[in-house]
């Protein structure tokens, strides 16, 4: 009997405690919940601002079940938010930019980049069709004039072949897949891909390294004098005869402009989207950024370099012999080069700046022959 008198007992204690509970939990909070230990703040991780992305995300959860909006408004926003790994970019896990660089870049780049290389095609094609080649005026005398030594034409090759390779697989990085893809197909458009920019990035470092020895090379002979006024009013020959020292100044505006500015930017934004440049931090922006640039400059360089060529080539009889073989003919040098032939015969300019005997002179004969 006393075993059950317990247990009746302990039944009524825990009604009772049933009843009282619900009560007591409905209250208001007293005073009590006011108490705070001191240096200690608290938050409850449910109370949430109203005008939070967290609040907005939680309300369309019950309206708008599976709308998840308000989250990826904030994973798109661009905030850098903690992470716990080394990669200080890691925080951002979509950047907003990057659709901005590539809308520009598949855009304006390749669509304005692609019809401006065309229309220089057309014009320059168009023009030499037309108009021909500009031909000598007088027959030629077979008296050579020493144009350029043996170093000068190597670093000139050096540079050229390198600046062709770099064009080459330039564009196809950058149209290959608008062009090439469609007729190749996947597989083999991948491969010219991997093999084009490898070859891009090993040439890179080259060509920066022959534009500066170019510079210093020629630099003396390309500074802007009174003597070019009477090239630029006779618009280069096309009203009557173009008087002009070593180079005119259409080969010093080449040489500033498309050699040496054009080339050094496209160099130096080639090595930042090499990271190979020591001391920089690679974020995304930063390469993002240099990839614009070097774009852009890379396009401008070759339109400039096809009206170089073309000159230098096809578009002027003799020219090209200059480059070949170092020496010019007396007549192409007093139609086009007047000022630079009457110093030579005067002897103001040597007639032969070719070293006899020189190490380096005869490596770059050897190499010049091996190549040519």
């Amino acid at each position: 009997m006393k075993f059950f008198k317990n247990i009746l007992i302990q039944l009524t204690c825990l009604l009772s405690l049933s009843v009282m509970l619900p009560t007591i939990a409905a209250e208001p909070a007293t005073a009590n919940s006011a108490v705070t230990l001191p240096g200690v703040e608290s938050a409850n991780i449910m109370d949430v601002d109203t005008r939070s992305d967290a609040q907005a995300q939680r309300e369309r959860a019950i309206t708008q079940p599976a709308n998840n909006a308000p989250f990826w408004r904030a994973v798109n926003s661009d905030t850098a938010h903690y992470v716990s790994i080394p990669n200080k970019e890691a925080g951002v896990l979509i950047q907003k930019s990057g659709q901005d660089w590539r809308l520009f870049r598949n855009g304006i780049i390749t669509v304005f980049g692609g019809w401006l290389i065309i229309l220089v095609v057309s014009a320059i094609t168009i023009f030499y069709f037309f108009k021909g080649p500009i031909k000598l005026e007088h027959p030629r005398t077979g008296k050579l004039i020493e144009r350029f030594t043996a170093i000068e034409r190597l670093a000139h090759w050096t540079m050229a072949y390198s600046f062709v390779a770099l064009a080459i697989t330039g564009l196809f990085i950058l149209f290959g897949k608008y062009v090439a893809l469609p007729i190749v197909g996947s597989y083999l458009f991948g491969l010219f891909l991997f093999l084009f920019k490898n070859v891009h990035n090993l040439v890179g470092p080259l060509f920066t390294v022959s534009v500066i020895v170019f510079f210093v090379m020629f630099v003396k002979d390309n500074i802007p004098g009174p003597s070019d006024w009477a090239w630029i009013k006779s618009m280069g020959g096309a009203r009557g005869h173009a008087a002009a020292g070593r180079f005119n100044f259409g080969e010093k505006m080449w040489f500033w402009i498309g050699m040496t500015t054009l080339g050094l930017i496209v160099s130096a934004s080639g090595w930042v989207l090499d990271m190979i440049v020591p001391g920089l931090d690679y974020w995304r922006g930063t390469m993002q950024i240099a990839n614009v640039i070097h774009g852009i400059a890379a396009l401008f360089i070759i339109i400039f370099a096809m009206g170089h060529i073309y000159i230098g080539t096809i578009g002027t009889e003799g020219a090209i012999d200059g480059m070949k073989t170092g020496y010019v003919d007396e007549t192409w040098a007093r139609q086009h080069h007047s000022m630079w032939l009457e110093d030579i015969e005067s002897g103001k300019i040597p007639a032969s700046r070719e070293p006899e005997k020189s190490a380096s002179a005869d490596l770059a004969k050897k190499i010049l022959r091996s190549t040519s």
